[in-house]
């Protein structure tokens, strides 16, 4: 280390940490734990490039704990919603549908918390909650001019947020001395996107053994997130989700009586795959007459209008049918769960325009629950304001050129298989809310027949589905049959 790298080093202050001993109470059972709100320092050339932020939950005992990260997606979303959501040892309250409640909101004792069988960390990616750039003046002792221009953080990219990930995972297992623990990351949405990916990454670039990965509510391959006339994949993969949404506000007209919302749902994606599929791929080719009667059918299913769909050819958006599968009550759906309904505030506008009634109303409360959980409950002393949702994340994402990530063909299949192929030993969950329009289940079922995964491989793979949308765990049966099912996934 050279003079000049030292004194920029010494130049720079570390944020203070907080650090709280607590009890959880589960029935009438007392589990003492440590909370610890703290940054982890990324360099580059020795030098400090940014302070990302996690808080921890750790149990004392007399072996080694297994132990998850945690993160969730966006791009440019904090961990609070896995964290506050379903995972720490508080959550937020919500009704049994998963909306909120009027306010306040305070945080009660989560006996869903993973914790009870893993230690957690729950990271905040570069940009997002309370983690930051150290920008290079600062580090110097230099004030930045008001004008001049902010340069966009290297982090927002897919490759070099996967890297500051896998340093941020390997800098924690050295400082905490948690090397011999059995290891697991867990994301949602994108952040499942960034799981699938690190199951390759972290293993083979940070020497990181997996014991497992939890992938929730996921996008895989961006590639089937926008349909077009000629692209008819992402038609196929939201179908059975519209389908099962309309069966749930009795709008469907192909539903039999007394069947049951699973059976409904296998049939809607059994129509979707053969008879749908090849009407959207071959358009006239299929004949005038056949092609007019699979429309219809695709009409029925979803509960629109025959003549609609025959305008559309097949290729209803979502934000069509949450715009108008319930338009005569002047209400319209949510993007992220489609059974949840908001008074249209545009009633005489023909586009969607919000609010979504999951990722909107829920961030007061989420907001809410993080200042109380960190600055009141942990200690925490900061003046920044934790970001639940950068925007300007998001909209500055690239994959590693200009090119914006969700542009792109970028996906992360082929990592998770490589990386169950590097670590035969490492167990996959895969799973998603049957009512999510945004990441729909569909997809990822597609694509699990598609990985051409061994016997064996197939055996360390699971895929279940939950009733709810996108963060079914904010339902109360949903996040405790959850917590069942990953609990045993635990312990196998």
């Amino acid at each position: 280390m050279n003079e000049n790298t030292k004194e920029t080093i010494d130049a720079y202050v570390k944020p203070s940490t907080a650090m709280k001993s607590d009890l959880l109470n589960i029935g009438g059972t007392r589990l003492e734990y440590t909370a610890k709100a703290d940054w982890i320092i990324l360099r580059k050339d020795e030098e400090p490039t940014a302070e990302m932020f996690y808080v921890s939950y750790s149990v004392d005992s007399e072996g080694q704990r297994p132990l998850t990260f945690v993160f969730n997606g966006g791009p440019g979303a904090s961990s609070v919603y896995l964290h506050l959501g379903a995972l720490g040892p508080r959550r937020i309250e919500s009704l049994e549908n998963g909306q909120p409640g009027p306010p306040p909101y305070p945080l009660v004792d989560n006996p869903e918390s993973w914790l009870q069988f893993t230690d957690l960390v729950f990271i905040d990616p570069v940009g997002t909650g309370f983690s930051r750039m150290i920008k290079k003046k600062a580090v110097e002792g230099k004030e930045e001019k008001p004008a001049e221009k902010k340069k966009e953080s290297e982090y927002w990219q897919v490759k070099r947020d996967l890297e500051s990930l896998g340093e941020f995972i390997r800098r924690y297992l050295s400082t905490n001395h948690r090397w011999e623990s059995k290891i697991y990351i867990a994301g949602e949405s994108y952040g499942g996107f960034r799981a699938a990916k690190l199951a390759k990454i972290v293993q083979q670039d940070y020497g990181v053994p997996l014991s497992g990965t939890i992938i929730i509510s996921p996008a895989m391959e961006f590639t089937l997130l926008d349909g077009s006339d000629y692209d008819v994949l992402m038609w196929i993969d939201v179908f059975p989700t519209m389908a099962v949404i309309a069966k749930e506000h009795g709008k469907s007209r192909k539903h039999r009586e007394g069947e049951a919302s699973d059976t409904y749902r296998a049939r809607a994606a059994e129509f979707a795959i053969k008879q749908l599929l090849p009407v959207l791929a071959v358009g006239d080719m299929y004949g005038e007459k056949s092609r007019v009667n699979v429309l219809n059918q695709a009409a029925d299913f979803i509960g629109i209008p025959r003549d609609v769909m025959k305008v559309k050819n097949g290729r209803v958006t979502i934000e069509y049918f949450v715009k108008n599968l319930l338009r005569e009550e002047r209400l319209h759906l949510g993007l992220y769960d489609g059974c949840l309904t908001v008074t249209d505030p545009y009633p005489g506008k023909e586009n969607w325009e919000g609010p979504d009634p999951t990722l909107h109303q829920l961030e007061r409360v989420f907001s809410a629950g993080i200042n109380t959980q960190l600055r009141k409950n942990i200690g925490l002393d900061t003046d920044r304001e934790y970001d639940l949702i950068s925007l300007d994340v998001n909209k500055s994402w690239k994959v590693d050129t200009k090119e914006h990530a969700l542009d792109s063909q970028v996906g992360a299949t082929d990592d998770l298989r490589y990386g169950m192929s590097l670590n035969p030993d490492m167990k996959v969950y895969l799973t998603h809310g049957i009512y999510d329009l945004v990441t729909p289940w569909f997809s990822s079922e597609r694509i699990t027949h598609l990985m051409n995964l061994t016997t064996a491989q197939k055996a360390q793979m699971t895929v279940k589905y939950y009733i709810g949308g996108h963060m079914f765990y904010t339902r109360k049966e949903s996040r405790k049959e959850f917590f069942r099912d990953i609990r045993e996934f635990y312990q196998r």
